[in-house]
């Protein structure tokens, strides 16, 4: 597990997911492909934006799960 933050606010974090090619977009980051999300566009969206930031899910949080593809699709 992976987690990064990306020098981008909430709309070019969700431009940057959508242009995933291999690595899928998901909620749940189990599983044995590379997953992907943004908590603050997917999982606590529905947070308010003050308590976010209070627990630590910034706008540009974004979580990775490697999985066992070739290293060279995942990068």
């Amino acid at each position: 597990m992976l987690c990064f933050y990306p020098r981008a606010d909430l709309k070019k974090c969700n431009k940057f997911l959508s242009s995933m090619k291999v690595i899928t977009l998901a909620e749940s980051l189990g599983g044995v492909h590379t997953l992907i999300e943004s908590p603050a566009l997917m999982t606590h969206y529905e947070i308010d934006r003050e308590k976010r930031l209070k627990s630590g899910i910034t706008d540009n949080l974004i979580r990775m799960s490697v999985g066992i593809e070739g290293v060279n699709d995942i990068i």
